[in-house]
């Protein structure tokens, strides 16, 4: 079926999105069917910027947020639905068809959640932490390569990239270790390249540096015990505009930062952790917490009060925890009212 304008205007539109075939599904005022049409990447463009402005729903996926910008240029309505609430909207079997309709049904529903879209400026930082973390998890790997390498001639090095830096300059060195010198090579080697990750490392982090100097946002959230230099910019890349969540807990749920529910009959069952949302900034916000934690007996305000009795209650993982979930509501306070933090006295 393709656009007819007889039938009356697309009120509603959902996509299917996928690198080179879109299907589209359009419905009219009273949810009458009055477009059905699979088209290509090439001239996808081209097609909704002759539609009138509607509401256009798609699947958060690959590619998606450049479409939602694209299509907010045009003049269109568009949201991001998340494919787990796409899901109960998918009738039968599953194909193109289907999803792009369900994609339409879902997103006229007036109680559903929606993604928020994301900015060039936010994705530009978003590249960086990706790039970030990929490069480390490849040094990881180096270091560990070496050490195992290493034990195979009898010379062990403890746990930890910094032991490794410390110790391969001595042991390429020592001439008395039984090394041969194929293997001392391909050691320098290996040790060039850990090196040579480590300054693109301090590189990423630099740029990411000078972009939390020139945000306002990133300096009030710096000023959270806990938050520092890369949780804050993965902060800002996530979420953006702060008003998408009503309050801190919100933020905190959609982290995954609260526990799951699992209640039944009048009676509530609280589990662990849902740990849905962003995992990588969720686990930068724990790991914050997790150094507030350790330190908090030297400090006796009010808040590290708080943390060393549920430290004592409940033990070390569960106060990180405890602690990532305030720090995610006191960044939703900080990013409404424009504020900096400032720890309660005792």
């Amino acid at each position: 079926m393709k656009y007819d304008n007889a039938k009356g205007g697309i009120e509603v539109l959902g996509i299917d999105l996928a690198k080179q075939s879109f299907q589209l599904h359009g419905v009219d005022k009273e949810g009458n069917v009055v477009l059905k049409k699979k088209i290509n990447r090439k001239k996808l463009s081209a097609f909704i910027a002759n539609l009138p402005a509607c509401l256009i729903g798609l699947e958060a996926c690959g590619g998606a947020h450049h479409w939602v910008r694209t299509f907010v240029g045009m003049g269109h309505t568009v949201r991001m639905i998340a494919p787990q609430f796409v899901k109960p909207y998918v009738k039968s079997n599953k194909n193109d068809a289907v999803d792009a309709e369900a994609i339409c049904e879902a997103v006229q529903r007036p109680n559903m959640r929606f993604v928020p879209v994301k900015n060039i400026e936010q994705q530009d930082i978003q590249s960086l932490h990706r790039i970030r973390s990929q490069l480390v998890a490849r040094r990881t790997a180096q270091a560990n390569q070496i050490r195992g390498l290493l034990l195979e001639y009898g010379i062990v090095i403890p746990k930890g990239i910094s032991h490794v830096r410390k110790e391969i300059p001595w042991i390429l060195e020592d001439a008395e270790n039984g090394l041969t010198a194929l293997f001392r090579e391909v050691l320098n080697e290996l040790y060039g390249e850990m090196v040579h990750l480590d300054e693109r490392v301090r590189t990423i982090e630099l740029k990411l540096e000078a972009i939390c100097v020139q945000s306002e946002d990133c300096q009030r959230l710096l000023t959270i015990p806990g938050i520092g230099l890369l949780t804050a910019t993965a902060m800002m890349a996530a979420i953006g505009d702060i008003t998408v969540f009503k309050n801190g807990r919100e933020l905190a749920a959609w982290l995954g930062l609260v526990p799951r529910q699992h209640s039944t009959g009048g009676k509530p069952t609280l589990m662990g952790i849902s740990k849905r949302g962003d995992s990588y900034l969720r686990a930068l916000l724990i790991h914050g917490g997790r150094t507030v934690v350790r330190v908090a007996h030297k400090h006796q305000d009010k808040r590290n009060q708080w943390i060393g009795e549920l430290d004592q209650r409940r033990g070390k993982n569960i106060s990180a925890v405890a602690v990532a979930n305030k720090n995610a509501r006191i960044a939703w306070a900080l990013l409404s009212k424009k504020e900096n933090y400032h720890a309660a006295a005792a």
